[in-house]
C-alpha cells in the first residue's frame, strides 16, 4: 500500500518542482538577454585570443584592457566630461535637425508646389558627404560649438526630412477627402490627418536620423575639439593607445543602442493603434 501511495505523490512531486534549467531557458529566450548574446561571445572569443597569442594584443587590446582604459578615464574625471560634451552635441544637434526636417517634410509632403520648388535642392544636399561640409561651417561658424552643432543637424536632417514627406504622400486620399469635408484648412489638415498618418514613417525617419547624428558627431569632433568621445579616438591615434580608440568606439556602440532603445520606448504609445506584423 505504501509503495502504490509513493508512485501515485511521485508525478505530483515532481510537477510541484519545476526543473532547474526552466529558468535558465526563459532567461535565454529574453530579448535583452538574446540581444547580448552574441556581443558577449565575440568579446569572450577576443579576449581568449589576445591571452593566447592568437591576435597582436598590441593592436588589437583585448576587451579587458579596454576596460581597464575606460575605468582609468574615468577615475580621472576625463571620461566623464567627455561623455557629456559628446551627449550635449548630440542632443543639440538632433533637436534642430529634427524640428527643421519635421516642418520641411510636412511642408513638401502637404504641398506639390512647395515640393517641386524645395525637394530637387535637399535631394542634391542631400548628396553632399558630411566631410565636404565641415571647411564651410569651420568658415561660418568657426570652430566652436555652432560648426559641430550644425553639421550634426545636417546628418540628421535629411532621413527625417524623406521619411516624413513620402510618409505624407503615402497616406490614404479618403482620409484626406473626409478632413477637406469637415472643412479643415492647410494647417489643421497637416495637424490632424497627415502627420499622424505618416507618424510610423515619420518616426523611422527619426530613428535614423538619431543614429546619424551620432556618426556625425564624430566628424564633427574632429573639427579641432578638446573633448567629446572624438577627441578621445583622435587623441588616442596620436598616442598609439588602440586601448583607447576601441574603448572610445565601443561608448560610441553602447550610447547609440540605449539612446535608440529611449527613443523607442518612449515613442511607442504613439503607434500603439497598429496592427502589424509580429514574428515570432
Amino acid at each position: 500500500m505504501s509503495t502504490a501511495l509513493e508512485r501515485l505523490r511521485a508525478p505530483a512531486a515532481a510537477e510541484a518542482a519545476p526543473a532547474p534549467t526552466v529558468s535558465g531557458i526563459r532567461l535565454l529566450r529574453h530579448p535583452v538577454a538574446l540581444g547580448l548574446l552574441l556581443p558577449v561571445a565575440v568579446a569572450a572569443l577576443w579576449e581568449l585570443s589576445a591571452r593566447t597569442g592568437g591576435i597582436e594584443a598590441r593592436l588589437l587590446p583585448p576587451p579587458s584592457k579596454v576596460i581597464e582604459t575606460l575605468d582609468e578615464l574615468y577615475r580621472s574625471g576625463e571620461l566623464g566630461r567627455h561623455l557629456a560634451a559628446t551627449l550635449w552635441r548630440v542632443a543639440a544637434g538632433f533637436g534642430l535637425g529634427l524640428v527643421l526636417a519635421t516642418a520641411l517634410g510636412a511642408l513638401t509632403g502637404f504641398s506639390a508646389r512647395a515640393r517641386q520648388l524645395l525637394d530637387p535642392t535637399m535631394q542634391a544636399l542631400r548628396a553632399i558627404p558630411s566631410i565636404a561640409w565641415v571647411p564651410l561651417f569651420i568658415l561660418w561658424f568657426g570652430i566652436f560649438e555652432a560648426s559641430k552643432v550644425a553639421l550634426i543637424a545636417v546628418g540628421a536632417f535629411f532621413p527625417i526630412y524623406l521619411s516624413l514627406m513620402t510618409g505624407i504622400q503615402g497616406v490614404d486620399r479618403k482620409l484626406v477627402e473626409v478632413g477637406r469635408v469637415c472643412q479643415l484648412g492647410p494647417l489643421a489638415l497637416v495637424l490632424r490627418i497627415l502627420i499622424p498618418a505618416a507618424l510610423p514613417a515619420w518616426l523611422t525617419g527619426v530613428r535614423g536620423g538619431l543614429g546619424l547624428a551620432w556618426m556625425f558627431v564624430i566628424a564633427a569632433e574632429l573639427m579641432g575639439a578638446s573633448e567629446g568621445l572624438g577627441y578621445l579616438l583622435l587623441d588616442g591615434q596620436m598616442l598609439g593607445n588602440a586601448a583607447q580608440i576601441l574603448g572610445a568606439l565601443v561608448l560610441f556602440a553602447i550610447l547609440g543602442k540605449i539612446t535608440d532603445s529611449l527613443l523607442v520606448f518612449a515613442t511607442r504609445q504613439l503607434i500603439a493603434w497598429q496592427d502589424g506584423f509580429a514574428p515570432t
